[in-house]
């Protein structure tokens, strides 16, 4: 399993994370369940193996949304994948819709914005070189961005997700931009896919994971480091986002997961 981030060009690096490509081989079958966290992504299926989630095989071109709950993943033969990591208040630039719709599914991004999709798809497939494939995906977003009517919003929202860390901040940002915290927090939503106390709580969950990994030895530790009231509250929150316990947790068991931490 091989997995690769590629820095995306200077005019897509406000909304673009990155590009990365992904690919596991041979015939085996490869289970996993991928955990609450990362932003919304967009994936090209390149190659013939079979890529399942929840049990249902994914389309040719993925739209993942925000993940609240684990998500159960099945690999079966040789997979190859060309993805987009956005950030995460920017996929509702590109898709210029309502994301919390998305949420905690796999969605055909072909049936969502068409047949420039089902095009960019094929050239890719026909495209064999890494770089002419990612100046043709940065070619399709951009197009996207001009013809959206949201970019005057872009400098608020990304204030309020770097700012989300600490929840009691939320007035200070609203009065900041001259608006009113529940008006905010509506734009949160319609940004991220979650409220500001959800999306606080998933990114406190992802911290503690990243602790467990380090150092599982502590988890009264963990729990003060990543700000829980106690080991009861950190417990409950994890068993919320992973299914397990922070006991039963073991990175080894989740190789998806460890590709990307180790980028």
């Amino acid at each position: 399993m091989t997995y690769t981030e590629i820095i995306p060009g200077e005019r897509l690096r406000p909304y673009v994370q990155c590009y990365y490509t992904f690919e596991s081989e041979g015939t085996g079958t490869l289970e996993d369940t991928v955990f609450p966290g990362g932003p919304m992504e967009i994936i090209f299926n390149m190659g013939e193996g079979i890529w399942q989630a929840a049990s249902e095989t994914t389309p040719a071109v993925e739209l993942w949304g925000k993940l609240t709950q684990p998500l159960a993943v099945r690999s079966v033969g040789a997979n190859k994948m060309l993805g987009i990591r956005f950030f995460a208040h920017t996929a509702a630039y590109i898709l210029q819709d309502e994301v919390s719709v998305f949420n905690d599914r796999v969605s055909d991004l072909r049936a969502l914005l068409g047949a420039p999709v089902a095009r960019l798809h094929q050239r890719l497939l026909e495209t064999a070189r890494l770089t002419d494939r990612i100046a043709l995906i940065e070619d399709f977003l951009w197009t996207r961005l001009e013809a959206g009517v949201r970019l005057h919003h872009i400098g608020m929202i990304e204030s309020m997700v770097h700012d989300m860390n600490e929840p009691d901040r939320m007035e200070t940002i609203a009065r900041r931009h001259h608006i009113s915290s529940r008006y905010l927090q509506k734009l949160f939503l319609r940004y991220t896919g979650v409220n500001p106390k959800l999306y606080h709580k998933i990114n406190r969950f992802q911290q503690s994971l990243q602790h467990i990994t380090r150092d599982p030895s502590s988890l009264t530790s963990i729990a003060y480091e990543c700000g829980y009231f106690d080991q009861a509250h950190f417990i409950r929150d994890f068993k919320q986002f992973a299914g397990i316990t922070p006991s039963a947790y073991s990175p080894e068991a989740y190789p998806v997961g460890q590709a990307l931490a180790q980028n």
